[in-house]
C-alpha cells in the first residue's frame, strides 16, 4: 500500500517567499531522482492545504493546463511572490495618511492581489483541481470557520473560482479588506484570512484526509481508504519562526492600538507552533519508520524583515537568501523527503 502524501502550507503574507524557495528546490530533486526533467510537484503529493500565502501557493501548484497536466512548477508558484511581491504590497504616501497606516482602512487596496490572482487562475474552478485540497478561511457574517474542499466542490453550492478562494484565504484583516465572493451556484460570502484560526492548517488536512476514499479520489488501487496516521506522510512547511519578545513593562498599561500587532504575531506564530506539538504526539506513538513520517520545515528568518507586508526589493531579495539558507539548513531532510514522495508515487 502507498501513502497519502500530504503538503501543508502555512499562512504568512509575502513570507511565502520561504516555503516558494524551498518547495523549488523540492522539486528539483523529485525530478533528478525520478529521472523526470518535466515533474511537477503537484504530481507527487495526494493532498494539498494552505492558510493565506499558503493557500495561494499550493491553488498554484494544482492548477490544470488545456490537457489538464500540471500548469505550473514550484518556481512558477515562487514568481508570482518576486515579480508581483512589490506591487500587491504597494501604497502611495497620500493612500498611506489617508488609511492611517491601517488604523482607518485596511493598509492596502486589494485591487493589484484581485489582478495577480486573475493572471494566474483565470475562470479556474475549484472542481478543477488536480489534487484533493483543503483552503482555510472564516466566515464573519456566519461566525464560523470555512473550509474551501475540492471534494466538496462537486456541487456548485460548494464550488468556487480559484481566483475567489485564494482571495478569500488571504484576506488578512488590516491588510486588505474582507473578500465578499459567490459560490457558482450563487451564494454569498464574506471571508477572512483562515490565518485567524489555522496558520498552519496541517491538523485540518490530517482530519479531512481521514475520511476521504483515496483509491476513487486518486483513481489509484494502491492508495488507502480513510488513511490513519500510519497511512500518511506529512509535510508541513512554515513561513519562518517569528519570536520577537514582548516585555512586562512595555505592556502592563496597553490599549487596544498597542496590542493589535503583537496578537497578531502570537495567535499566527502560537497556532503554528500548537499544531507542530500536536502531530508531533500523534507520529510519535506510531510504531516503526511510519513516525518519522511527519516532517516540519521552518525556515530560517536571518537577513530577511519578519513583517508579512514588507515586499520592496531589499526585502524580496533577503527572503529569497533565507529560503536559499533554509534549503542548506534543511537540505538532508529534504532529499529524505523527496525520496520518500517518488516512492509512494
Amino acid at each position: 500500500m502507498k501513502k497519502i502524501r500530504i503538503l501543508s502550507i502555512d499562512g504568512g503574507g509575502i513570507r511565502g517567499i520561504l516555503p516558494g524557495t524551498i518547495l523549488t528546490y523540492l522539486e528539483k530533486k523529485i525530478q533528478e531522482l525520478s529521472q523526470n526533467p518535466d515533474a511537477r510537484i503537484g504530481e507527487y503529493f495526494d493532498f494539498v492545504a494552505g492558510t493565506s500565502t499558503g493557500g495561494i501557493l499550493g491553488l498554484i501548484l494544482l492548477c490544470p493546463d488545456e490537457n489538464k497536466k500540471y500548469r505550473f512548477s514550484a518556481s512558477d508558484a515562487l514568481k508570482l511572490y518576486l515579480d508581483q511581491g512589490d506591487e500587491i504590497f504597494d501604497v502611495t504616501f497620500s493612500d498611506k495618511i489617508k488609511r492611517g497606516g491601517g488604523l482607518f482602512d485596511e493598509r492596502y487596496s486589494e485591487k493589484e492581489l484581485e489582478n495577480a490572482l486573475k493572471n494566474y487562475f483565470g475562470e479556474l474552478r475549484l472542481s478543477q483541481s488536480l489534487k484533493p485540497c483543503l483552503i482555510t478561511s472564516y466566515d464573519i457574517r456566519n461566525r464560523k470557520a470555512h473550509f474551501f474542499t475540492s471534494c466538496d466542490a462537486k456541487s456548485d453550492i460548494n464550488d468556487f473560482y480559484f481566483k475567489d478562494v485564494a482571495r478569500s484565504t488571504s484576506a488578512a484583516p488590516t491588510y486588505f479588506e474582507p473578500a465578499h465572493i459567490y459560490s457558482i451556484f450563487g451564494t454569498p460570502h464574506t471571508l477572512i484570512d483562515g490565518g485567524v484560526f489555522a496558520n498552519n492548517p496541517a491538523l485540518c488536512a490530517y482530519s479531512e484526509c481521514r475520511k476521504l476514499n483515496f483509491k476513487t479520489e486518486l483513481s489509484d488501487e494502491k492508495k488507502p481508504v480513510k488513511p490513519s496516521a500510519k497511512d500518511m506522510l506529512m509535510v508541513s512547511i512554515g513561513t519562518g519562526s517569528v519570536k520577537t519578545p514582548y516585555y512586562f513593562k512595555e505592556f502592563k498599561d496597553a490599549g487596544l492600538i498597542k496590542w493589535v500587532q503583537p496578537l497578531i504575531d502570537i495567535m499566527m506564530s502560537g497556532n503554528s507552533e500548537t499544531v507542530d506539538y500536536q502531530l508531533r504526539k500523534i507520529y510519535g506513538t506510531l510504531p516503526g519508520k511510519n513516525s518519522e513520517d511527519y516532517y516540519r520545515i521552518e525556515p530560517l528568518l536571518q537577513n530577511a524583515s519578519s513583517e508579512m507586508d514588507k515586499a520592496d526589493l531589499p526585502n524580496l531579495k533577503a527572503l529569497h537568501e533565507d529560503g536559499l539558507l533554509s534549503v542548506q539548513k534543511f537540505q538532508s531532510q529534504l532529499d529524505e523527503i523527496a525520496a520518500k514522495l517518488v516512492k509512494h508515487h
